[in-house]
This record gives C-alpha cells, sequence and structure tokens, in this order.
C-alpha cells in the first residue's frame, strides 16, 4: 500500500504504535462523550482572549474529526521509517520541536489571513495535524522516489503516490485545514535544516528518554517480526526443509566470503568468485585508502566477470528498502547482484562490512 518502510508493523518504533493507540483510543472516548468535546476545540480566541493556554495542549494533540483521525494515523504509521532509522529520541525531538513551532505559526498565519482579507479565524481543526504535516518535509527530501507504474502512457505512479494522495485527502477535509498544512510545513522546514540552531534549543532531554525507554516502551514495544513459518502453524515439510536449506546456504556462503576475505590479506585472490571486487565500497565506505593494484590474472578475470555482474537483473523495490535502510544505492545494487536478489543475504553482507 506505502512505500516499502523495512519490515511490516511496529518493530523498532514504540512511539509511532503508542501514538497512534492513544490517539485512536481517544478520538473514540469523545465520540463516545460528547459532552466533553468542547474542552478540545482549537479555539484561537480562547486563547488569545480568554488565556485558555490550556487549549494549546488538548486542541492540538486530541482529533474531534474520524476522518481526520484515520487519515493522520495512517501517515503516522507510513513514517514510522524516520523513528527506525533515527532512532525514537531524535523522532520525538523532530515531534516536540515542529509541535512548538507549528503554534507559533499558527497565530502568525492566522493574523496575516486576517490583515490580508479582514476576515478573523476563530478556530482550527483539532488534532496532532502540524506536527503530520511537518514530516512531509523529510519524507520528500530524504526517501527516494522509485517508479512503480504508469496510467496512460504519461502519468507516472511511484512509491511515494499514495502517501502524497492520503496527505492531500487530510490538507482538504476543512476549510482551515490548508492553514494547519502551511504552519506545519514551514515548521518541519525550518527544524529540519536546523534554521537558528532549533535542534539544539528544542529536543528530548535525555534523562526524558530514558524515563519514556524504561517505562513506556516496554509496553508499546512490538516483537520482531519472524520471517519464517512457524513449527506449529501448518508449515508442511517441504517448507521447513526449503528454509533449512537456505538458512545453510546462506552461512555456507558467509563462511566462503569470510575464509575468502582472510586470504586476500596474505596474498592477491585469484578465485572464480572475487568477493573482494564485488564489495569495495563496502569494506572501505568512509576511509580515504588508495586503490589496490589488481593482480594480471585478476585483472583478466575481472574484465570477463563484469557483464555478467551487470546485466543481472536487480529488483527495485528490494534496492528502495535497503536504501531506506541507509545504505548507498550503489552498494544496495552490488550487494542484491552479488546475492542474487536475495535481501536478507545482501543486508547481511551489507551491515557486516
Amino acid at each position: 500500500m506505502f512505500t516499502g518502510t523495512g519490515s511490516r508493523g511496529t518493530y523498532k518504533a514504540p512511539l509511532c504504535k503508542g501514538l497512534l493507540l492513544v490517539l485512536t483510543g481517544l478520538t473514540v472516548m469523545l465520540l463516545l462523550l460528547p459532552k466533553y468535546q468542547h474542552l478540545f476545540v482549537y479555539n484561537l480566541q480562547a486563547v488569545t482572549q480568554q488565556h485558555q493556554v490550556w487549549r494549546l495542549l488538548c486542541g492540538r494533540l486530541v482529533f474531534l474529526d474520524v476522518k481526520d483521525a484515520f487519515c493522520s494515523c495512517l501517515l503516522i504509521y507510513n513514517f514510522r521509517i524516520f523513528e527506525r532509522r533515527f532512532g525514537t529520541r531524535k523522532f520525538a525531538s523532530f515531534l516536540f520541536g515542529t509541535w512548538c513551532l507549528s503554534v507559533l505559526m499558527d497565530f502568525l498565519l492566522a493574523q496575516a489571513f486576517h490583515f490580508l482579507f479582514d476576515y478573523e479565524v476563530e478556530e482550527l481543526p483539532s488534532g496532532l495535524l502540524a506536527p503530520v504535516f511537518s514530516l512531509f518535509v523529510p519524507f520528500y527530501l530524504s526517501i527516494p522516489r522509485m517508479p512503480v507504474t504508469q496510467v496512460l502512457g504519461h502519468i507516472h505512479i511511484t512509491n511515494k503516490s499514495l502517501v502524497y494522495v492520503v496527505g492531500l485527502q487530510l490538507l482538504t477535509s476543512g476549510p482551515f485545514m490548508w492553514l494547519l498544512g502551511l504552519s506545519g510545513l514551514i515548521s518541519g522546514g525550518l527544524y529540519y535544516t536546523n534554521f537558528l540552531r532549533l535542534q539544539k534549543i528544542l529536543f528530548v532531554p535525555a534523562w526524558m528518554a530514558n524515563i519514556g525507554r524504561y517505562v513506556l516502551e516496554p509496553v508499546f514495544s512490538s516483537s520482531e517480526p519472524s520471517s519464517e513459518t512457524p513449527l506449529g502453524m501448518g508449515a508442511t515439510l517441504d517448507i521447513q526443509r526449503q528454509q533449512r536449506m537456505d538458512m545453510l546456504d546462506q552461512q555456507l556462503l558467509l563462511a566462503q566470503y569470510n575464509e575468502a576475505r582472510r586470504n586476500s590479506r596474505q596474498q592477491p585472490q585469484s578465485g572464480l568468485l572475487q568477493w573482494t571486487r564485488l564489495f569495495p565500497s563496502l569494506r572501505h565506505r568512509g576511509q580515504n585508502r588508495p586503490p589496490m593494484q589488481p593482480h594480471p590474472q585478476a585483472q583478466t578475470q575481472q574484465t570477463t566477470q563484469q557483464p555478467v555482474l551487470e546485466s543481472s537483473p536487480v529488483a527495485e523495490d528490494q534496492v528502495a528498502r535497503l536504501v531506506e535502510m541507509g545504505f548507498s544505492r550503489m552498494d544496495a545494487l552490488e550487494a542484491l547482484r552479488a546475492s542474487n536478489n536475495d535481501i536478507n543475504m545482501a543486508t547481511n553482507f551489507l551491515l557486516q562490512h
């Protein structure tokens, strides 16, 4: 449905899981108790004229509209990739920083709208909307776009198209939702670019992150998804045998690679499968080492094997998954070609080298 974000579920994304459960639960509770909904209305006049500052917390966290809550939860679930990539503390700092910045932006944009069109904005849609919109900034800048298909031969559908469609649906769900969307995008851009060193000012302190790690993370953490079929769930003998064979092949290939690496330290490698040639950028990533002069025999074999390596097809969805994990596209292509498009084996090579 959405762009590939690694394993499914909320594994290594406890904050996103907590937001999904808590915000959805509060929205359902307010639907069952409508007499308390007025306490969670995001009323700008009540904040400025009646000094009801608590409305900033209540009105900018809990959703009153089910459609807004549903679209926001879909986007939060998709944006869990940032929590996996940068860690829970940095992800929480981004949400906290953009939430604080968007408070100021909401009032500034409301005053600018009143000055330009002589119309005073009294209420804005409730919920955690501005931080959700702010996550589109790193999503646009850091997530690669992979083509999936074409419509009518001209309209390109990518792995990010549906996310933008859900964001557009959320943006058009209310009369002043555009104001919150603009506020979120401006706040996300300022915080993502570290304008005026905002990341050093608005962040989650270490002591608060430690409290959340020991108190909240055990409650909202998810177990690691298993790629193997459970033995007690009706797996056939052929499936179990195939899984064992795949595991043995992977272990054997890793052992051969480690042995070849040890031999390459003592003498130039001249075998048929030259791992040192397939993974030069992986082993020397981030290091300024002079290139090694290959053995003449090895040079001959490289010229004969290179067309075979480059001609092997690589699945773009698997390349996208590896790129989203933080590896470069060139390293992902080399690892997938060397492992015959085995995503697990390619990931192990990239992590170990």
